[in-house]
């Protein structure tokens, strides 16, 4: 009677029937004076347990995800010829960098309950947590934030820029813009059929300054005296060869 029952809870137990198996180019970005950019190339497989359903198709999204901090927006008007603050909403989790790249249009291939619960639009990784302004939705600095982002190239979306090859294989690549902050970005990929996210897997991008960069950066956040004492010495001696320079042309 035991195993007949333990044999019954396996057959109703639902079994993945697509999985992720994936790999970036490089999981090191390392953050230099000659740094412009990195294209990061991010591919993989959906393995399968059993033959895949004929209709609704494969889909893949995959999202790319820097650092996150604190953002204030902050909105202006201008009153007798003078702009003022009207308003602040504070985000609480403000990525520095989101890309989101797809098979195609996020409306046919992501269903709403399932972007609500994976978070895979910039729109859900925007939280607006205090206003001090009672005049204007939230949902206004929200799309404000979003909107000024993507002018900047920080937010992104990338339809139609993942390729799939017969219902399995699937690459892309993403570009790293040069004004990277240091951190760990999360790459994201998930699998959907119909608007269902069936699987998804997550790994991660490690970006550093190395180099001088980083001697420097290190040096100003561990030793700030020392750091400043350094620079101002620079100064003095850049100005003191300027000066000497300037002095011998004239003679």
């Amino acid at each position: 009677m035991i195993r007949l029952i333990v044999a019954l809870f396996l057959l109703a137990t639902p079994v993945a029937a697509e999985e992720i198996v994936s790999g970036l180019s490089q999981s090191q970005v390392a953050i230099n004076a000659n740094f412009d950019g990195s294209a990061i190339l991010i591919y993989g497989a959906a393995t399968r347990t059993s033959p895949p359903p004929d209709w609704p198709l494969l889909q893949v999204i995959i999202t790319v995800e820097g650092p996150s901090s604190p953002l204030i927006v902050r909105h202006k008007e201008r009153v007798a010829g003078i702009w003022i603050n009207q308003g602040a909403v504070e985000m609480e989790d403000a990525p520095s960098f989101y890309a989101v790249a797809t098979t195609g249009d996020l409306s046919d291939i992501l269903s709403k309950s399932e972007d609500d619960h994976y978070a895979i639009t910039v729109e859900h990784s925007l939280r607006a947590v205090d206003s001090a302004s009672d005049t204007l939705n939230p949902k206004d600095y929200v799309a404000a934030a979003q909107r000024i982002r993507t002018v900047s190239d920080a937010y992104r979306l990338d339809r139609n820029s993942v390729l799939l090859l017969q219902q399995s294989l699937f690459r892309t690549e993403v570009t790293l813009p040069a004004n990277l902050i240091e951190g760990i970005y999360k790459v994201r990929i998930f699998l959907t059929r119909g608007g269902k996210v069936i699987d998804m897997q997550e790994s991660q991008i490690n970006v550093q300054k190395a180099g001088l960069e980083r001697f420097l950066f290190n040096l100003a956040q561990q030793q700030p005296l020392i750091y400043g004492l350094v620079s101002l010495l620079l100064a003095g001696l850049a100005g003191w060869g300027a000066s000497e320079a300037f002095r011998r042309l004239r003679f």
